[in-house]
């Protein structure tokens, strides 16, 4: 049962995203930049209040360097877009099972990021859970 809600075209844009952002990192990788995104639908908080669907968190302004870099115009293939399903319907994976921030550094992943603990690193991509009470949505379970 998805955890948020999504038509075709959601599911379609989701799969481009975990395509452009983290191809190179094959399917883990591009599992947890889906978790993140519907992590942050999911929150309701810090720099993810008001976020609903799947358009308003990939569009947000500064969310994902792969919509304002072009690469994210590519269309969707069929393997992402079942991972894409997987991630909407609740399917977690770690470092990114909570996390609601990622990022590529040119070399460690740094203790912090926004303020927000290192929680683990897949490939490339580090990745940052919130604390405090401000985001526990995420951790609500399903």
């Amino acid at each position: 049962m998805a955890v948020v809600r999504a038509r075709q075209s959601d599911i379609d844009l989701l799969a481009r995203l975990l395509r452009a952002e983290a191809e190179g990192e094959g399917i883990q990788g591009m599992m947890a930049v889906g978790n993140v995104g519907i992590n942050r639908i999911r929150a309701n908080c810090s720099d993810f209040k008001g976020l609903r669907t799947i358009p308003q968190m990939i569009y947000q302004a500064h969310a994902f360097e792969a919509v304002t870099h072009g690469y994210f115009y590519q269309r969707p293939r069929e393997q992402e877009r079942r991972l894409a399903r997987k991630a909407i319907n609740g399917q977690r994976i770690w470092p990114a099972k909570y996390s609601l921030w990622y990022f590529r550094p040119q070399g460690d992943c740094p203790p912090t990021w926004y303020d927000q603990p290192f929680v683990g690193r897949y490939k490339l991509h580090c990745f940052y859970e919130p604390t405090g009470e401000e985001c526990q949505n995420v951790y609500n379970t399903f």
